[in-house]
């Protein structure tokens, strides 16, 4: 079996070829630490989202995203009630509010509060549901166990069966369950509790509410239904699919904010790094075997070849480099979730995605290398 050209080439220089696959490798974490945390983002800004039950969403057109709501008059959600299709509606309250370390009490921190009627559960998760009897009981909530470590050791205490009792707003209540959420780029943590303890905690008015969920008859069709709310509700309100109420939080995420921005420049700048450090090493080898390169020339070998030989060499570099770079990109997403909370992890998307970059930004330079190539002259070179 013969062994490829190309291979031989970047193997002849065994300390070249190891510079390249660690500058190639280092172009890839760059990508994949950028891309990682930008995927992170959209999934930890809409967990909550993918947990909410309903088929239809109200909110004011004035939201943006669900960390910054603008209320709207409760009445609206009786009013979508009524129209034909619609089986049941719920609402949501949201709100920031002033956790104190029940650990060291001279701490505070803001946490994500979500208070609803428990006899109209929102959330799609089994483990509140089961303890919905818990915070009809004045001030008790449910705690997020997957919050940061700054809002204390408050899972671990509760599952110990010590009692948790700390204050939030300034107002004193108690730990009465767990629920699994985790945090955000908007939440370093969360609590759920009902909407009277919601307002009995924010001072809030019951006449207005954040989100609303609708819930359709078996059968109806929740584009139909849309169209007919959005046609004859007050133009204060917004009807939104589930999916589009996602959506509409991963674009403010994205284009809304400078974070999208700033991860994708990330992204460009390691493609462009990876794209110079090949070019470096394939225009050197290419420069270093020119005499070479030019006999084959003279032997009849045509340019269409010898680029084949630059190309593979290129395909090769951009798998050899890939691998350490995911390699080591594993384990600093598990350290990265660990220390954050994020729901950072590989994906075969975030995979694949780094992968065709790779090969990309090795055939660019491999393009941009080969101009040498194509001007060596055998007559020039003997």
């Amino acid at each position: 079996m013969k062994v490829p050209l190309a291979w031989l080439q970047l193997t002849r220089e065994k300390m070249r070829l190891a510079v390249a696959l660690a500058g190639i490798g280092f172009a890839d974490l760059l990508m994949f630490m950028q891309l990682g945390f930008k995927t992170s983002l959209f999934e930890s800004a809409i967990a909550i989202h993918k947990r909410f039950q309903g088929d239809l969403v109200l909110i004011s057109p004035r939201s943006e995203f669900i960390a910054q709501m603008v209320s709207f008059p409760r009445t609206r959600l009786y009013q979508a009630k009524g129209f034909p299709g619609v089986e049941s509606v719920s609402y949501l309250y949201i709100a920031p509010g002033k956790w104190k370390n029940p650990a060291d009490p001279s701490k505070n921190r803001s946490i994500f509060i979500f208070g609803f009627d428990p006899e109209r559960p929102v959330f799609d998760m089994p483990e509140v549901n089961q303890q919905l009897d818990k915070i009809k009981v004045p001030d008790v909530y449910l705690f997020d166990r997957k919050s940061r470590a700054e809002f204390g050791p408050v899972a671990e205490q509760f599952e110990k069966g010590n009692p948790v009792v700390t204050e939030l707003s300034d107002r004193k209540i108690k730990i009465g369950g767990l629920f699994d959420l985790g945090a955000s780029f908007a939440a370093d943590g969360n609590v759920i509790t009902s909407d009277l303890n919601f307002i009995r905690v924010t001072k809030r008015s019951m006449d207005t509410i954040d989100v609303g969920f609708i819930k359709l008859k078996p059968g109806a069709d929740p584009q139909s239904v849309l169209e007919n709310m959005q046609k004859k509700l007050p133009d204060d309100v917004k009807v939104l699919t589930m999916e589009g109420f996602i959506q509409m939080e991963k674009k403010y995420w994205e284009t809304g904010t400078a974070i999208g921005f700033i991860f994708g420049l990330g992204v460009a700048m390691g493609f462009i790094v990876g794209i110079v450090i090949v070019y470096q090493i394939l225009y050197t080898d290419v420069a270093d075997h020119l005499p070479e390169y030019a006999t084959l020339k003279a032997m009849g070998y045509t340019d269409f070849y010898l680029l084949g030989v630059v190309f593979q060499e290129a395909i090769l570099l951009s798998i050899l480099g890939y691998l350490p770079g995911f390699v080591i990109s594993l384990g600093l997403y598990n350290l990265a979730k660990n220390g954050t909370g994020l729901p950072m992890g590989m994906t075969f998307d975030l995979a694949s995605t780094v992968f065709v970059l790779t090969v990309v930004m090795c055939f660019v330079s491999g393009a941009i290398a080969v101009r040498k190539l194509q001007a060596a002259d055998p007559a020039d070179i003997f």
